[in-house]
């Protein structure tokens, strides 16, 4: 599109934002938003209007784990939990796209009301709970969506199964790697949720190194990443920045949610009705920049670290990247930025690189 077209949808996507999904429950709205995207893909004359525009500068693309990123943006894990809309958000400019969390058995995920917004701060608290249909549905949808030669690359989250425990949570994770490593470009080992219980423990370095070694050695040429949390101690980081490494993983994800609700503008009872979960968005920012940073400085030049946590804008994307991320990825953003959002951070940043000739 245009940029007089982008600013035509933004300014429409605000007022709907507004006027109707701020007053509808959150995973309703998201329902909604996420139908509109599965759709795009079966009107053909109109994703190739939006592919033509959305599409990510040609300098923009980066080689990492072995696969050619078309562009150092994309789409964290949360969002497409099924794999169902890989195409479609391809179609909106993410040049990779993280489905999951997928666990090994299919599960509804926590009771309802699980998702809230904290508009002032334009950040979300979810408790999903890993609500998905289970490995062998998603492998599937997967096997499908890579026929498409303009899809995006796609990375599929694992994690733990609620009903299993954290004792046989290596063989649960195992039989995840093996259903969906064949269809995944890379996997990317979820122990950072708090919305299961004991899976943050897993991230002990005693839980963590067998976990770890064993997901490599069964995903095959998949590349593996782990997905570790904001709230670690710095010390923590290091240590299992260094097991990454030494286990011959491609990579660390820095980071998932925070279970931290300091320095927010919401007003303090309104978060604590909202209960437990994972705070994302804005309020993410400084800490996950940190940890990058401290990633970054443990592992050798080449190893990749994708850094998602409060990235809103291109110049967000741009600090991360000279903070020493390889892959930048973004979700909560996307709520209250509305559909236009990864077009316009490619627009900028093809606009960057063009300056920077």
């Amino acid at each position: 599109m245009t940029n007089v077209a982008e600013v035509v949808v933004r300014a429409g996507y605000r007022v709907v934002f507004r006027s109707v999904f701020a007053n509808m429950d959150p995973e309703r709205a998201h329902h909604l938003a996420f139908a509109v995207i599965r759709w795009l893909p079966r009107v053909p004359v109109l994703a190739g209007v939006v592919e033509r525009y959305s599409r990510p500068a040609a300098r923009d693309g980066v080689t990492a784990m072995g696969i050619h990123f078309p562009s150092r943006f994309g789409l964290a894990a949360g969002f497409d939990k099924d794999a169902h809309g890989i195409a479609g958000l391809g179609l909106l400019g993410f040049g990779h796209v993280e489905v999951g969390t997928i666990t090994a058995r299919a599960q509804p995920g926590n009771e309802r009301p699980r998702l809230f917004r904290l508009i002032p701060d334009r950040a979300l608290v979810n408790r999903m709970g890993f609500n998905n249909a289970g490995a062998v549905v998603a492998a599937r949808r997967l096997e499908r969506a890579r026929r498409n030669p303009g899809r995006p690359v796609i990375g599929v989250n694992i994690g733990k199964s609620r009903v299993v425990a954290v004792e046989d949570a290596v063989d649960d994770y195992l039989e995840s790697t093996r259903v969906l490593a064949p269809f995944a470009d890379y996997l990317a080992v979820n122990v950072s949720s708090p919305n299961t219980p004991g899976l943050r423990g897993l991230q002990e370095l005693d839980q963590l190194r067998p976990l770890l070694a064993a997901v490599h050695d069964a995903a095959g040429r998949t590349p593996v990443l782990v997905k570790i949390a904001p709230d670690l101690t710095d010390e923590q980081v290091d240590a299992i920045a260094g097991l990454a490494v030494e286990l011959g993983l491609a990579g660390v994800i820095a980071t998932n949610t925070t279970i931290a609700r300091t320095g927010l503008r919401t007003p303090t009872d309104e978060v604590e009705a909202m209960g437990a979960g994972g705070l994302s968005g804005a309020p993410l920012r400084e800490r996950s920049l940190a940890v990058l940073r401290r990633v970054r400085a443990a592992v050798p030049d080449d190893f990749c670290v994708i850094a998602v946590g409060g990235v809103t804008t291109e110049a967000d994307v741009q600090e991360r990247i000279e903070a020493g991320a390889t892959l930048v990825q973004g979700y909560t953003a996307f709520l209250y930025e509305g559909p236009t959002w990864a077009t316009r951070i490619n627009r900028l940043r093809r606009r960057r690189l063009r300056r920077a000739r």
